[in-house]
């Protein structure tokens, strides 16, 4: 996939980043790297979640029936979940389809792939367990 033209960008989830170069000239093949070099197919990445897989290529699957097969990709990803992960990489795809075409931003936008979900995890806070668990409280 290199010395093609690619549009580029970033989405984050929780934790979870992913890179996202859509190449516009493919055949659907979405590669998956990871920090460690590794890289899979989108489907073998997700393993069994075929949810997880649906919902990450949804702005691609939203726009026409055939444009997962229009595209390539290549995705790193870097962050913990497998759930975050496909939401990060949901969005990179929405935001790089907008770089490529930004025409398609009045189609994306009604079906909310544009927003950044801002939910992440809250800190432990000092003399409990966890951010809210406090530890068995005994009264006698």
């Amino acid at each position: 996939m290199a010395n093609k033209e690619y549009y580029y960008a970033i989405g984050r989830r929780k934790e979870s980043t992913a890179i996202v170069k859509l190449f516009s000239k493919g055949s659907g093949n979405f590669v998956v790297k990871t920090a460690n070099g590794e890289g899979k197919t989108l489907q073998q990445y997700f393993g069994g979640n075929l949810y997880l897989f649906d919902a990450a290529v949804l702005p691609l699957s939203t726009l026409w029936s055939d444009s997962v097969k229009k595209f390539d990709a290549e995705i790193t990803i870097n962050g913990w979940g497998i759930a975050g992960q496909a939401d990060a990489i949901k969005l990179g795809f929405a935001r790089a389809l907008i770089s490529y075409d930004a025409d398609l931003r009045l189609t994306l936008k009604p079906f909310g792939l544009l927003k950044r979900d801002p939910r992440i995890k809250e800190r432990k806070k000092p003399g409990l367990k966890k951010a809210r668990k406090a530890p068995t409280w005994s009264k006698r």
